[in-house]
């Protein structure tokens, strides 16, 4: 069974408009990965995968909760964390759909450094098992969207080259990787370059 698409924090949602105005380059962004496939639905299980985001001064700007069959995607379809906790493991969101599953995941990489202003969570099984250990690894008992995860991104920042290769696998959560950078050409520009 996959393990995929569901909420594992405490998620304190507020059912309104998000009240900001979502940049064109997300959309942009997040099309071009639906594109790819990168972002996208396991149909068979109706699931969606893969998320994208941005820090904005009111929040983390991140498409919500099981979208990845939405193309293209819309200005509702966005929704804005407002606050979390990974020692409560919670988030507070607001949008007309719930944030991310992998919201606390984003609020990590955040926090890891103020330079990084965009992530892009990709599934690729083929890149997946290429990189795997090849650049930045979480540990394969970590699951995705949880405050374990959140402290493993912690470790990796101190104890890899993470922040300088902008990339990262996750051992525990079948397909996914991480790129981010100061803004999303910068992180869509890593994955393309993997992929090419």
């Amino acid at each position: 069974m996959i393990d995929e698409g569901v909420i594992k924090f405490n998620c304190n949602w507020i059912n309104e408009p998000i009240g900001v105005v979502v940049p064109e380059v997300l959309k942009h962004w997040r099309d071009k990965m639906h594109e790819l496939q990168l972002i996208g639905e396991y149909k068979e299980i109706n699931i969606g995968y893969g998320n994208i985001s941005i820090k904005i001064p009111e929040g983390i700007l991140v498409s919500g909760t099981q979208t990845g069959n939405v193309y293209p995607i819309q200005n509702k379809d966005f929704a804005l964390v407002t606050a979390y906790s990974m020692a409560e493991n919670s988030v507070n969101c607001k949008g007309l759909l719930k944030a991310s599953a992998e919201s606390l995941t984003h609020a990590a990489v955040y926090d890891a450094d103020p330079s990084i202003e965009a992530i892009i969570h990709i599934h690729n099984k083929e890149l997946w098992l290429e990189l795997m250990n090849q650049v930045p690894t979480s540990g394969k008992d970590v699951p995705y969207g949880t405050a374990k995860m959140a402290s493993e991104i912690k470790r990796l920042f101190e104890e890899t080259t993470l922040l300088e290769d902008k990339i990262m696998v996750m051992a525990g959560h079948d397909e996914g990787i991480i790129t981010f950078g100061k803004n999303l050409e910068e992180a869509g520009a890593v994955i393309l370059k993997y992929l090419s």
